[in-house]
C-alpha cells in the first residue's frame, strides 16, 4: 500500500521510527516532510499535500503526526474526499461500539471503528499522548482494518462526502 506521511515539529522524531515500522510491514510511504526539524513550523503546510495526495489517489490512506494530532486532522479533513480520524490514546469503551450492542475491552477498538465503520483514509496521531510503541500498534491495527461494506455506512459515508 502506498502512504502519504508527514508531521510538524511535534512528531518529527517519531515519525522517522514509525516510517521504518510501516515498510518493515511492506507499505510504501511517501514523506510529505518536513526534512529538517524546525521548532515554529505551521502544521498546515504538511498535512495539506499529503491528505491532497489521498484525495487524489496518488496514495491510498495517510498517516500524520503533530503534537496532539487534533490540527492536523483538522486540516487534513479540509481536503475533500478526506476521512481523517484522530487517535490520541487506548481508550475502553463505557457502553456498546455498534448497532448490534457488542461490548469490546480493545483499548484500539477506536482504530479500528474508524476503518470499519467510517472508512477513514487517513490516521492523525498524537505525537504528545502517544508512545512510539502505541503508534506503531495504532498504526498496524488502523492499516489492516478494512471498511465493513454495510449499506448504512456507506450511506453516512456518501452524505459526508457530498459536503
Amino acid at each position: 500500500m502506498k502512504i502519504a506521511i508527514t508531521t510538524d515539529h511535534a512528531g518529527f522524531e517519531a515519525l522517522k521510527a514509525l516510517r521504518v515500522f510501516i515498510e518493515s510491514l511492506g507499505h510504501e510511504c511517501v514523506d510529505f516532510g518536513p526534512q529538517t526539524f524546525q521548532a515554529d513550523d505551521d502544521y498546515p503546510d504538511f498535512m495539506f499535500p499529503a491528505a491532497k495526495a489521498v484525495a487524489t489517489g496518488d496514495c491510498e490512506v495517510g498517516i500524520i503526526l503533530g503534537g496532539s494530532g487534533n490540527g492536523e486532522a483538522m486540516a487534513a479533513n479540509r481536503i475533500k474526499g478526506v476521512r481523517c480520524a484522530l487517535f490520541y490514546g487506548p481508550v475502553i469503551a463505557k457502553t456498546a461500539i455498534n448497532a448490534e450492542g457488542d461490548i469490546s475491552d480493545d483499548p484500539y477498538e477506536i482504530v479500528k471503528l474508524s476503518r470499519q465503520h467510517n472508512d477513514a483514509n487517513v490516521l492523525s496521531l498524537s505525537g504528545r499522548f502517544l508512545s512510539l510503541d502505541e503508534m506503531k500498534q495504532a498504526t498496524e491495527i488502523w492499516l489492516g482494518t478494512p471498511f465493513s461494506n454495510l449499506e448504512r455506512h456507506e450511506r453516512r459515508i456518501k452524505k459526508l462526502d457530498e459536503v
